[in-house]
């Protein structure tokens, strides 16, 4: 999907993240081209999601910058902060939909805080989000009525409804068998083909990785940097780091072996 001439959408310039002592990652820089799929990806406890929640403006970093379309999202005054957050779409890990409200209600909830949209224009677009993501049929259904993928494809549904320019998952296949997973993987393939949306991604989840990744970057929790960038392929089958080769070989630590 990418290519050479697409340009940088975001740009993370010499980040890092601290809380109190604990370093998360240290001077980290790359960036995110428009249109592509980009997954952030790494072991446990090496920062994956703290570095999207920064990255959307939930935290502030310790230092470093985060430009979208060459606005500093760190340094930005809360007004305008507020309006590039609008341009992003976010799906936490949980999907975190409200219970008390219908598939329907929970897309058009958006819409209805940052829009003047009459109502039967904001259920027309919260019907056709939903559309987008194969639960048409659903909008009554409450999400204790629906499987987990639904929920992470509504929960989907509801970040797309302001229409963002880039839209970032949180996990989105745990806690998902792998056929659900697989599916959930084909809708954002066919999100970023239709949309042409950008996807941020985090996620572990090998399959997942090299079924919707463009580009990825690889968080080390030692070192606090990106130890590795580029196509899953390149580094399944060319990185000379040895947590890289493990991570895409799916090998044990031998020193964490026990008999």
């Amino acid at each position: 999907m990418a290519g050479p001439q697409d340009d940088a959408i975001i740009r993370v310039e010499h980040l890092t993240q601290a809380f109190g002592s604990n370093v998360v990652f240290d001077d980290v820089s790359f960036e995110v081209r428009r249109g592509e799929v980009f997954v952030i990806l790494g072991g446990s406890g090496c920062g994956k999601s703290t570095m999207m929640k920064v990255m959307i403006g939930l935290h502030q970093p310790r230092a470093g910058h985060i430009l979208f379309e060459n606005q500093d999202i760190v340094s930005a005054d809360r007004k305008t902060r507020e309006g590039i957050q609008r341009r992003f779409g976010v799906m936490y890990q949980s999907g975190a939909l409200f219970g008390s409200m219908t598939l329907l209600e929970n897309v058009r909830l958006p819409l209805e805080e940052f829009t003047d949209l009459p109502a039967d224009a904001m259920d027309a677009v919260a019907a056709s989000k939903l559309r987008m993501v194969a639960l048409e049929g659903f909008e009554t259904y409450m999400p204790a009525d629906i499987s987990g993928g639904m929920a992470k494809r509504a929960a989907i549904a509801r970040a797309m409804a302001l229409d963002p320019s880039i839209l970032f998952l949180d996990e989105p296949s745990a806690g998902l068998d792998p056929i659900t997973s697989a599916e959930l993987d084909q809708t954002i393939l066919s999100l970023a083909h239709s949309l042409g949306v950008t996807f941020v991604v985090v996620t572990h989840e090998l399959p997942s990785i090299f079924t919707i990744a463009d580009r990825v970057i690889m968080l080390d929790k030692k070192t606090k940097k990106i130890i590795a960038t580029g196509t899953p392929q390149e580094l399944r089958d060319h990185s000379t780091d040895p947590f890289v080769h493990q991570f895409f070989h799916r090998e044990a630590n031998p020193q964490e072996e026990t008999a």
